[in-house]
């Protein structure tokens, strides 16, 4: 890892004041309100969330501003936008008006359309002659012949766990575009996750947020983030939701994170998704859970982002379905239930759908950006079961030290045999090998728990012998992976040629990671010794970072895909220093499709 410059938050606020000045309204947008600058009533408008763009293609591009009013019955106001060519906002290419009231919370989008391709514009808004947004910062897509594109690509951002120092990086990182894939928001209450102890702010609503108005309030306290402001008013968003942004562990008709004296789980949803598509920048069409969508750069990348929430995804699955009597796993009937060819993530008609995506596409790169983790993330059981304890505890409040600590002898002795087994040991005994060949997925809310519908995903895209890529966040924690189809019995992993798709998966913006679980805080020595343990007990595990935040970037070329994962030191201080890992990277064509590290 290499180490940056040290910022604080007075140096970056006196940047922002000397770059900002004063905010100006230009002509083209006081031109739009005649001779009455009131807007029509007396109520005052302000821009307290910034501006943001998002969901750009070769020819338009979502622009989205919040106003808030003074009172609570304000009415209708007129909003002006206008999109330049130069930051003063004198070149003008697009103006208009749009209506906003209480209904949409107040919230304005516009899709700007006739852009150029591979442009950078400028945009503003204001709602009299004296009152304007700041101006913010876009670029459509590239079209053609294409020699580079770089992607910002993060996810779960909990507001109270910490600050969104990473946001103010990738504000300032040289990426085309931020690729947020998803926990954009948080629905617990004050206490809840994170736990008292490890809470840096509060959230607003204090209660686990239920309603229209709930889920709102919570938009406006994450966009009210100085930081967060910041990357969205210099870089054009492309979202997708987790779970978070309605409840933990959400599916088609339910989550884990809801009960029935909490009401209806439709009515919660709903909500949920009609707030999500207030507050962010993305193009809304008819269906406001149909947002799997995609993008273009050129020839050289297709962004196809996935829904697998709330569309079609059936209930996870539990280990504690399949526990015996004596606290083993019935392996037979949890892989019976695993190969169930009804379970799906994502849906026929989305699964065709991007399926047909890749087919038509030319682009040298193929990336899926989605929530949740593809890899085969298979472990010792006799781990998970420990895993599961210490997870237990900690959700009760307890002290695990004691679970942690017998986790961290298992994993040890586990490790040992592993490697024992790998340098071809012959003393290493069946109950020994045994201990290391009773695998099962760690985490079944991902793509583990839905073997099928992976299978047919990564079954495509070898058979339309594509450069896949793999964007994942969810884990709040850095991973790389080969992801090797099954064999044509769909019995054992077929290594005999390429992966289908590699994985490059990010770190989260502030949830904690496997530090909180395992108990190694800030010890440096522990993590790397917790991270070799499970690249060493997990084949196809190229990277981890157990326990730092951040975002990942990744550039594409004509002849690589390369990853760099950014960590920020602390999420508790503005004042803080930036480190990188890897990178790690991957060459298109039959025979070089999996990861690779540089020579050093």
């Amino acid at each position: 890892m290499s180490a940056h410059n040290r910022f604080t938050r007075r140096g970056f606020m006196k940047s922002v004041a000397a770059g900002a000045g004063a905010v100006s309204v230009p002509a083209v947008l006081t031109g739009c309100f005649g001779d009455d600058s009131s807007n029509g009533h007396s109520a005052v408008f302000e821009f307290g969330h910034g501006v943001a763009s998002g969901d750009p293609l070769a020819d338009a591009v979502i622009i989205w501003t919040r106003v808030t009013p003074d009172s609570d019955d304000a009415g209708e106001v007129t909003v002006s936008w206008a999109v330049a060519q130069d930051e003063a906002m004198t070149d003008v290419v697009a103006s208009g008006n749009v209506i906003t009231d209480a209904g949409k919370d107040y919230t304005v989008k516009v899709d700007v359309t006739g852009l150029d391709a591979g442009t950078t514009y400028y945009y503003q808004f204001a709602v009299s002659d004296e009152t304007a947004s700041v101006v913010g910062i876009t670029r459509t897509l590239p079209s053609g012949s294409v020699d580079s594109v770089t992607l910002a690509v993060c996810s779960c951002s909990n507001y109270p766990a910490g600050l969104f120092n990473a946001y103010r990086e990738m504000a300032n990182s040289d990426a085309d575009v931020i690729v947020h894939l998803g926990d954009y928001i948080y629905e617990y209450g004050t206490g809840e996750y994170p736990t008292p102890e490890a809470q840096v702010r509060d959230p607003e609503p204090l209660a686990e947020i239920l309603t229209l108005a709930d889920y709102r309030a919570r938009y406006a306290q994450y966009r009210s983030d100085t930081y967060l402001q910041l990357a969205h008013q210099r870089k054009p968003f492309i979202c997708i939701w987790d779970d978070h942004e309605v409840a933990n562990d959400t599916y088609k008709d339910g989550a884990e994170n809801h009960d029935d004296s909490e009401g209806s789980f439709t009515a919660r949803r709903d909500a949920a998704v009609q707030a999500y598509h207030e507050w962010l920048p993305i193009r809304t069409g008819e269906d406001l859970q149909k947002i799997y969508r995609t993008f273009d750069f050129g020839d050289l990348v297709s962004l196809h982002m996935l829904e697998t929430r709330l569309l079609a995804r059936d209930k996870q699955l539990s280990f504690a379905q399949f526990m015996n009597g004596d606290g083993s796993i019935d392996a037979a009937a949890f892989m019976a239930a695993l190969a169930d060819t009804n379970r799906t993530l994502t849906g026929t008609e989305q699964l065709q759908t991007v399926q047909g995506w890749m087919a038509a596409s030319s682009a040298t790169w193929q990336v899926l950006g989605q929530q949740v983790l593809m890899g085969r993330m298979n472990v010792p059981q006799e781990l998970l079961l420990q895993l599961g304890e210490v997870e237990a505890t900690l959700s009760a409040g307890g002290d695990a030290s004691a679970a942690q600590a017998a986790l961290g002898q298992t994993m040890g002795e586990l490790v040992t045999i592993k490697m024992r087994m790998l340098n071809g040991d012959p003393t290493v005994s069946e109950a020994e090998a045994a201990r290391i060949m009773a695998v099962a997925p760690y985490n079944l809310d991902a793509w583990d728990g839905y073997m099928v519908n992976r299978e047919q995903l990564l079954g495509a895209a070898r058979q339309l012998n594509k450069n896949t890529i793999v964007l994942a966040g969810d884990t709040h924690n850095a991973w790389a992976n080969d992801i090797y189809p099954l064999n044509a019995e769909g019995t054992a992993i077929d290594r005999s040629g390429d992966p289908a798709a590699v994985e490059f998966a990010t770190g989260s913006i502030t949830s904690p990671g496997f530090e909180r679980y395992m108990g190694f805080g800030t010890d440096q020595a522990a993590q790397q010794q917790f991270e070799m343990a499970i690249t060493t007990m997990i084949d196809d595990l190229k990277y981890l970072n157990a326990a730092q935040r951040g975002y990942m970037t990744v550039t594409f070329t004509p002849t690589q895909a390369s990853v760099m994962w950014n960590f920020v030191s602390t999420i508790t201080s503005s004042d803080y220093s930036v480190t990188t890992a890897g990178p790690r990277y991957v060459q298109p064509g039959a025979g070089n499709r999996r990861i690779e590290v540089p020579a050093s």
